[in-house]
């Protein structure tokens, strides 16, 4: 060995030895991976730094953005309620439904698109449902890897794997060509997985410090506008469409209370609901909709009209206001108090400890410990926060909005990213980045939303892991390795030629991505089981699935980076599932493509 692949090797075992010891955060773990190659002069700074711009990067964070989108316009919110209805609070029925779901999707489309597709989904499954996220989320990543084994063009490596084999003189895999073995391999997959299920760890990734301000329920108001799609509605089928949004305990027309029990009653225009809501849905209340915030609707114009050029550019922003101890609001109602008039604030809605309202906003009196929410503009609400501060507490409100009329914008942008990275028409890299400013471009969702999307820790995790596919190439350590493994198996029976070809690209594959090693060991593969006799498809096939299919740390797929967060995962924690899956599936591999293709 010189001196270079020595060094390597140094740099190698200490990067794996901190990724799973977690003594440094993975990404400084990447970047140190980054300045010692290029301090030793293993790569160039070029070359060492290239992980940023690399295709799996790109991919990483267009996925965050188009993943973000879906959330934005409610799209992951239908999908995890149809998944919710059929998943039920059995964690074992939530994963079966969720793996299944995910290996389907992944058989036709990336499966770290579906996988970030599915995160925010499975991640309100988990709170709503009260179920531990660390037992669900791994075994989604896991089913939208053994998915893409489904189809030719599941996953980019065999697609690789179909191109050596043409060149090399032998017959071409057809689209559906490795179902059979990829059916057997999600069935047995799944088995095992819902067996091992209790050596996951029983934790959720929710930040609790995120949820400390936040509130489940708040009261307000909504008026039906002239023109609204739910005019001439009955009542009890308006309820039955908006019960996922919220739910009405009262009705007001002309000022006069109606019965929201009798079926015959139909809304119409001007009518106000009194209703319960989460904090999203009372931020993404848009007209657009069908209905408005009644107080918006009728003192909007009146404050953006009278406001300065500040207000004009900027959006108003909501906040939530706690009553005091001995504030002077408490005892006043609302309406008495005209926050319009002296505070330059609308409010939109009301939160209550231990009671409820059924009484519109501006006849409510003010209690100690009330939650008000406010709207307005920034400048408007530090001026409260200065002039009121000793009878009003401003928080955060910390809120996720639904764009829902740009949900099929969202959908056709998404499919299209799909298709046209299925289809070839545009490297996926770039198809996915053109679909993540097509979110932006047509406001699914904001540029601050898009930015604040992106996991900038796992972008740098990918951008520093993939140096050192690149340093191993440029020693020469890969192929040296490939040539003796291709020396030491010979005269070995065919099952377990196979198994070591399986091995060998699951091992790799942890640090080149799945097309590198697929690219570097099938050509081998073929030359070797030519001369061995035995099937050089079989062969490039246990390579290919090796290279897909091997879970052994997060850091091999980067679909598992996107769950680690999330998860509260430890690194050794894709081990306790992922060592014994992988064992199963190198078996079973090993003997299918043997009969198959022998």
């Amino acid at each position: 060995m010189d001196l270079h692949q020595i060094m390597f090797l140094i740099i190698l075992a200490l990067a794996l030895y901190l990724f799973v010891s977690e003594k440094l955060g993975v990404d400084m773990t990447a970047l140190l991976i980054i300045l010692s190659l290029a301090v030793t002069r293993i790569l160039d700074p070029k070359e060492a730094f290239a992980g940023f711009s690399s295709e799996p990067a790109l991919i990483v964070v267009a996925v965050f953005v188009l993943s973000a989108g879906l959330s934005a316009t409610g799209l992951t919110d239908a999908i995890g309620n149809a998944v919710s209805r059929v998943a039920g609070k059995n964690q074992w029925t939530a994963n079966l439904v969720i793996m299944t779901t995910v290996a389907a999707l992944s058989a036709v489309t990336h499966h770290l698109m579906v996988t970030a597709m599915m995160l925010p989904i499975v991640m309100r499954l988990c709170r709503e449902q009260n179920l531990p996220s660390s037992r669900l989320l791994i075994p989604m990543a896991t089913a939208a890897s053994l998915g893409t084994t489904l189809t030719l063009i599941g996953a980019p490596a065999f697609l690789l794997a179909n191109n050596v084999l043409k060149h090399s003189g032998e017959p071409a895999l057809r689209l559906f060509s490795v179902t059979p073995l990829g059916a057997v391999l999600v069935g047995v997959g799944f088995v095992l997985i819902l067996l091992l299920l209790w050596v996951l760890p029983k934790t959720s990734g929710r930040d609790q410090q995120d949820e400390k301000f936040r509130i489940d329920e708040l009261f307000t108001e909504l008026v039906v506008p002239q023109g609204s799609r739910w005019a001439g509605m009955a009542l009890p089928q308006f309820q039955k469409e908006t019960e996922k949004l919220f739910e009405v305990v009262g009705l007001k027309r002309n000022g006069a209370r109606i019965s929201t029990l009798e079926a015959e009653v139909q809304l119409q225009e001007h009518d106000v609901l009194l209703v319960k809501t989460s904090p999203d849905e009372l931020a993404s209340m848009d007209e657009k909709m069908g209905l408005a915030l009644r107080t918006v609707k009728k003192y909007g114009e009146e404050i953006v009209g009278s406001e300065d050029e500040r207000s004009k550019t900027a959006e108003p922003m909501i906040v939530q206001a706690l009553v005091l101890p001995q504030s002077s609001l408490v005892g006043k109602s609302v309406g008495e108090i005209d926050f319009v008039r002296t505070m330059g604030v609308i409010v939109i809605g009301l939160w209550r400890r231990g009671g409820w309202l059924y009484h519109e906003l501006s006849q409510v009196r003010l209690r100690e410990g009330d939650l008000v929410i406010l709207w307005g503009h920034e400048h408007q609400l530090d001026e409260i926060n200065a002039k009121y501060s000793q009878i009003l507490m401003l928080f955060p409100m910390n809120v996720r909005p639904k764009k829902r009329v740009k949900a099929k914008t969202a959908a056709l942008i998404m499919v299209t990213s799909v298709l046209v990275a299925a289809t070839e028409t545009l490297p996926p890299h770039i198809a996915f980045m053109m679909g993540a400013v097509a979110m932006v471009l047509s406001k699914c969702l904001s540029v601050r939303q898009a930015y604040e999307s992106i996991e900038v820790k796992i972008f740098v995790m990918i951008a520093g892991v993939i140096p050192l596919g690149i340093a191993m190439e440029k020693t020469g350590l890969a192929t040296l390795s490939a040539e003796s493994l291709a020396r030491l198996i010979a005269h070995w029976d065919p099952w377990v030629i196979m198994m070591t070809f399986f091995v060998a690209a699951g091992l790799l594959t942890q640090i080149l991505s799945d097309a590198a090693t697929t690219v570097l060991i099938a050509p081998i593969a073929i030359v070797f089981a030519k001369n061995a006799g035995v099937s050089p498809t079989a062969a490039v096939v246990c390579v290919t699935v090796g290279a897909v299919a091997s879970f052994l740390t997060p850091i091999g797929h980067h679909g598992n980076l996107l769950i680690l967060g999330p998860g509260n995962y430890r690194f050794v924690d894709f081990l306790k599932i992922g060592l014994p899956l992988t064992a199963l599936i190198a078996v079973v591999t090993s003997f299918m493509s043997l009969h198959l293709w022998n």
